[in-house]
């Protein structure tokens, strides 16, 4: 997807907004393209004034991986892989060390957006698979830079091996960038069902389905606090009038147009929405601070070109902002561990081709 924004921006994750990122999947949470236009990456994996972080490993080596989430015990880690040769995002598996990696998904169609299921031995994802075994095809960019929204995603869960695979959600609709809340009780995600890309929620059998969002607009890449009480998420807000109405018109046709993106929160129940930040950029892929009182996300504010993608952490009140990561290139989709020690997160730091991502994993520092 295009990474900025991403489940991630598409994705779950979400993906890069700006054009000057090539993607290589749509709008819910994916990662930049290699490409020979684009300089080196930044060789390293810890950079001067990333006081945060410590003991930085990366775990994965080639190819496009992205969108990294904990399992709830740990010690392993779900995430999306397109190899270097090319082929379409799929879901897999390895430990906290990057070691035994495994292939869950079906290995047909496009994946988004994986999550492990609290207290379960299942994890949820998003497939195209059962429309079609290929990649399905890329958007028609003779309209501009936009992603797709391909209405043949449909959310599953399956066993860690890849086993009993069961479908969660089945409409002409695009389901995707799922994620649940820590007891396992709820899964939130992005749907096209009621005609534009609104937020949901849903138990994890697929029953109990409420919308949450309404607004016009790209509501998506949303993660519950670890109490449950709240949701972020991302969202745009396209103004009325002919820039909204291009909102429409491309929707219609299963295209969305990056633009500006926002972080929002709101109560668990679809109430109490409120925008945390406001500086017109791209922002992407939140997730709360372990204690529920900050929020780590990404965004190219500080890059007039919008190339650069750096992580930061700000208040709920949208004060407070600090840059955690100062890498010239990629570093987005941040999720603490379950004891919130650790950091996964995906980067282009110390790619050994221009363009790729790849999963990090530091020690975190719960003051600088």
């Amino acid at each position: 997807m295009g990474i900025v924004l991403v489940c991630a921006l598409q994705a779950c994750s979400s993906a890069s907004p700006s054009p000057s990122a090539t993607s290589t999947t749509s709008a819910s949470g994916s990662t930049p393209s290699p490409s020979s236009s684009r300089p080196p990456e930044p060789q390293g994996l810890w950079f001067e004034g990333e006081a945060r972080l410590s003991n930085v490993r990366q775990l994965t080596f080639g190819g496009q991986n992205a969108e990294a989430y904990w399992s709830a015990d740990g010690k392993h880690l779900s995430y999306q892989w397109t190899p270097a040769d090319g082929g379409c995002d799929q879901i897999y598996t390895m430990k906290a060390d990057g070691s035994d990696r495994r292939l869950v998904s079906t290995g047909k169609g496009r994946t988004t957006c994986s999550y492990y299921i609290p207290g379960t031995d299942r994890i949820l994802f998003s497939s195209t698979h059962a429309s079609a075994a290929a990649c399905p095809p890329p958007p028609d960019h003779s309209q501009g830079y936009v992603w797709p929204i391909y209405s043949t995603y449909e959310i599953y869960t399956t066993k860690e091996d890849g086993s009993d695979l069961r479908q969660l959600t089945k409409n002409d609709a695009y389901d995707a960038e799922s994620t649940l809340s820590v007891d396992g009780k709820w899964v939130v995600f992005t749907s096209t069902r009621d005609g534009d890309l609104d937020l949901y929620k849903m138990r994890p059998d697929g029953t109990e389905v409420t919308r949450l969002t309404n607004e016009p607009g790209y509501d998506g890449g949303a993660f519950f606090s670890r109490d449950g009480s709240k949701i972020v998420y991302r969202a745009s807000r396209p103004e009325p009038g002919e820039i909204l109405d291009d909102y429409k018109a491309l929707l219609a046709q299963g295209l969305v147009r990056p633009r500006q993106l926002e972080i929002y929160i709101m109560n668990s129940d679809g109430t109490g929405k409120t925008q945390v930040t406001s500086n017109g950029a791209a922002n992407f892929a939140p997730y709360f601070t372990p204690d529920g009182s900050q929020i780590i996300f990404a965004s190219n504010m500080a890059d007039p070109k919008g190339r650069n993608f750096d992580l930061y952490l700000v208040n709920l009140d949208g004060s407070g902002l600090e840059p955690i990561t100062t890498c010239s290139s990629f570093d987005g989709f941040p999720m603490f561990s379950p004891d919130g020690k650790k950091l996964a997160f995906a980067s282009n730091r110390n790619g050994s081709v221009p363009g790729e991502t790849n999963i990090f994993v530091a020690d975190w520092k719960s003051a600088p």
